[in-house]
């Protein structure tokens, strides 16, 4: 059973999988910090300052925080700024992995455009091409007959 999982767990694809899991989760760093320290102080500046990541809504009178986080221990808030973070991220993931799927097929695209390249014939075949066409012609063989059998 154990050799059974370390074939499983060695498998090509598994550590491909797993290698694209760990990028992932460092891209995914990569797009948070892209998101909060340069989309959105421009889009804040864009809108006269204001900061997305604290914007809620109260759904209960009991709630009287300015900030999100003490709103959500006062009672349920609806947190549309946080919303808005995360559906900018999601646009800036998808975007990135449309470009590298673009490229991808684009390069898919030029590999089977390239002419196959032809089969260099080893020397001897040559050769012996040349052997058989010259006895050919010396013998004037008729379409359909067998060199050298007169048949």
């Amino acid at each position: 059973m154990l050799k059974e999982f370390r074939e499983f767990a060695l498998k090509g694809n598994m550590v491909d999988l797993a290698i694209g899991i760990i990028i992932g989760a460092a891209f995914s760093g990569l797009v948070n910090s892209i998101v909060a320290d340069l989309f959105m102080p421009l889009i804040g500046l864009v809108t006269g300052g204001v900061d997305f990541t604290n914007k809620f809504l109260a759904l209960s009178s009991n709630v009287t925080a300015t900030s999100l986080a003490q709103a959500r221990e006062q009672g349920p808030v609806l947190a549309y700024g946080n919303f808005f973070t995360l559906a900018i991220n999601f646009v800036i993931v998808a975007f990135v992995l449309f470009l590298i799927v673009k490229g991808m097929n684009r390069l898919k695209r030029q590999e089977e455009q390239k002419p196959a390249e032809e089969k260099k014939v080893p020397r001897e075949e040559e050769l012996l091409e040349e052997i058989r066409d010259l006895l050919a012609a010396r013998e004037r063989v008729r379409p359909g007959q067998v060199p050298g059998t007169g048949l």
